[in-house]
């Protein structure tokens, strides 16, 4: 991702050094600092930001209204709130002025930067949409969950396929999205690295029976429990746009073709002691249904 230049508009030069240091190590840049609306309006002129953080309390004009002034200079110009209140009135009467996204102080970093890509995802091209905004943060809580439910370390990669279709050879764990965007997901090993994964989710040692059913059982679980972390993430994140997963299904068997058509897909896969675990997950929908 190429560099993006940030004003930070907030009365208090603290909040504006807090959020300086989130921002040092990624490609999003401080272009400028405002104290109150007039500099601010100032400031956007001189620099045309791609973003704007905009704090609500200001000394001269509040938040909302120097939004407003710097949307009449500037329709697409995108604004993040940025606030210690967050209430309904609130984010109505800044949606209605055009602002973007907004955030409450104490601002987590991670939910800062996540919200910064989201707002230039318009900037974007698709593949970028999904690698910043929808795969890196899959990648980050598969491999964590897995650490959590197994103890198992997993050396992650990922990559976007283009292929129509592809096989299946074990167990996987199929789950639809519903909302925008609408998808699905499917994580899958074969079954002797289903059989020992499921053995460690349920602390079982190696004396103590475990069916195949119940292995398939574990399997399920786990992979239900990676999707609702990562769809509670997103919808924490996307704010308007709630993603929804389906019930989890299950299939088993050898070469299992599964079709990728009409979905924009990223096959994810995490290297263990105990195999492969591999995850696809495919995105229906336009790019504008998406912002």
């Amino acid at each position: 991702m190429k560099e993006v230049r940030v004003l930070i508009v907030d009365d208090s030069k603290v909040s504006y050094m807090m959020l300086t240091k989130m921002l040092e190590k990624t490609n999003f840049k401080v272009c400028g600092y405002a104290k109150d609306s007039k500099e601010a309006v100032e400031k956007y002129q001189i620099h045309k930001p791609d973003i704007i953080t905009m704090d609500m309390n200001l000394p001269d004009r509040d938040g909302i209204e120097t939004s407003r002034h710097i949307l009449k200079l500037d329709p697409n110009a995108k604004i993040l709130m940025i606030s210690a209140m967050k209430d309904v009135s609130l984010m109505i009467k800044g949606r209605a002025a055009g602002i973007r996204s907004f955030l409450q102080k104490p601002v987590d970093p991670n939910e800062f930067i996540d919200t910064l890509l989201l707002l230039y995802q318009n900037e974007m091209n698709l593949h970028t949409i999904l690698e910043e905004s929808y795969i890196k943060p899959l990648v980050k809580i598969f491999q964590r969950e897995l650490f959590k439910l197994s103890g198992l370390q997993g050396k992650m990669m990922f990559e976007e396929t283009r292929d129509v279709d592809f096989d299946v050879t074990g167990t996987g764990i199929i789950i639809g999205l519903t909302g925008n965007p609408s998808g699905r997901m499917i994580i899958y090993a074969t079954d002797i690295t289903m059989i020992e994964f499921a053995r460690l989710v349920l602390n079982l040692s190696d004396e103590e029976d475990l069916s195949d059913e119940e292995a398939q059982d574990a399997f399920e679980e786990a992979a239900n429990i990676l999707m609702g972390n990562y769809i509670s993430k997103l919808n924490d994140l996307l704010k308007d746009n709630e993603i929804r997963i389906a019930p989890p299904g299950m299939i088993s068997g050898n070469k299992i073709r599964i079709l990728n058509t009409k979905l924009k897909s990223f096959k994810i896969t995490a290297k263990t002691r105990i195999g492969d675990l591999e995850m696809s997950i495919g995105f229906a929908g336009r790019q504008d249904e998406w912002m």
